[in-house]
């Protein structure tokens, strides 16, 4: 009888616990998503909150995350994620481009995916802010990220003769302040535009950061 016996799979309803437990954390994310970036956010929200509108139990939330800070920051990193791989997947369509349409063709492509849901744009750039020191360093690491990636195309036209070589660094630094502070304040009501206005500004403003010193709209 022993060895007519069926061993364990480790499936459930035709998944592997790997598979229900990556179910169970993708549906804890869009909950906090929701939660978070339309209402209450995320210091009203509490567990049990996040845990029903997942449709989820609590013991389910603590198998997956110790904290709601813990779902805030793997929030924060899978939407920084997406939009890097969408502004890199622009940059590589937009390569036969000029300089200047295609460093505008990334961000165009970067600001479509952050401003394609409010959601977005309030845990990216309001409710991430002022949570605590690990969220504070979250943030600034992934600043870090973006200054990283926009030098790199820097160094790359400068390579093409492009724009002038030089170290591009503090001009990329200035610019994702642009857009962080100006994303941050339109989401919390202190911009009097349109968020198609705001992307429009930003794009306009993009150039003056690459731009090569003394000859103004001209690459050297």
């Amino acid at each position: 009888m022993t060895g007519r016996l069926r061993q364990p799979t480790g499936r459930y309803a035709g998944r592997t616990a790997a598979e229900r437990r990556a179910d169970r954390r993708r549906r804890f994310l869009a909950a906090g998503l929701e939660l978070f970036g339309n209402g209450p956010g995320y210091r009203a929200t509490t567990g049990a909150a996040l845990s029903e509108a997942a449709g989820l139990s609590p013991r389910q939330f603590y198998e997956e995350f110790r904290t709601l800070e813990d779902v805030l920051a793997a929030l924060h990193s899978q939407l920084n994620d997406a939009a890097e791989e969408v502004a890199t997947a622009a940059l590589a369509e937009a390569s036969g481009l000029p300089r200047a349409e295609r460093t505008e063709a990334v961000f165009r492509a970067y600001a479509a995916y952050v401003t394609g849901d409010p959601r977005r744009i309030r845990v990216m750039f309001t409710e991430i802010v002022g949570v605590g020191p690990r969220m504070d360093e979250q943030r600034l690491a992934r600043r870090s990220r973006w200054v990283d990636f926009l030098c790199a195309q820097a160094d790359k036209a400068a390579r093409r003769g492009e724009i002038e070589p030089r170290d591009y660094r503090l001009a990329a630094i200035a610019f994702i302040g642009s857009v962080n502070g100006l994303l941050h304040d339109w989401a919390v009501g202190w911009v009097d535009a349109t968020l198609d206005e705001v992307v429009e500004e930003l794009v306009r403003a993009l150039p003056a950061f690459m731009r090569p010193p003394g000859q103004p709209g001209r690459p050297r």
